[in-house]
């Protein structure tokens, strides 16, 4: 079990993906990804993602991100937050996203 002071410190924000390219480097299918989250800046992420989101789809869409992690690198490309979804039984990844338009950079609680 975690506390809720554990908890307060893990910042889940959310953002606008601006830029969705393919990712011929990664081991596994991916996408880089540029997100948009407001007052925190703009962070990218790599999300094995590829089967059920196309990058139009993507692009412009908000998602749900873990802002607070340190850089990861994946091949030559540096991985600055992590976008939450569902991992389904088949392994695919099903990305939460909010039902309404909010403000980028604004924190789940």
């Amino acid at each position: 079990m975690i506390t809720w002071n554990d908890f307060e410190k893990i910042e889940i924000r959310v953002g606008t993906v601006i830029e969705v390219q393919d990712f011929p480097e990664a081991r596994k299918p991916a996408y880089k990804l540029k997100i948009d989250f407001g007052e925190y800046g703009i962070k990218q992420s790599s999300a094995q993602i590829t089967k059920l989101y196309s990058k139009e789809y993507l692009l412009n869409r908000q998602v749900v991100a873990v802002t607070n992690f340190p850089p990861k690198q994946i091949a030559n490309f540096f991985s600055e937050c992590l976008i939450l979804g569902v991992v389904r039984g088949d392994g695919e990844v099903v990305v939460l996203q909010v039902d309404r338009p909010v403000t980028n950079g604004e924190r789940i609680g």
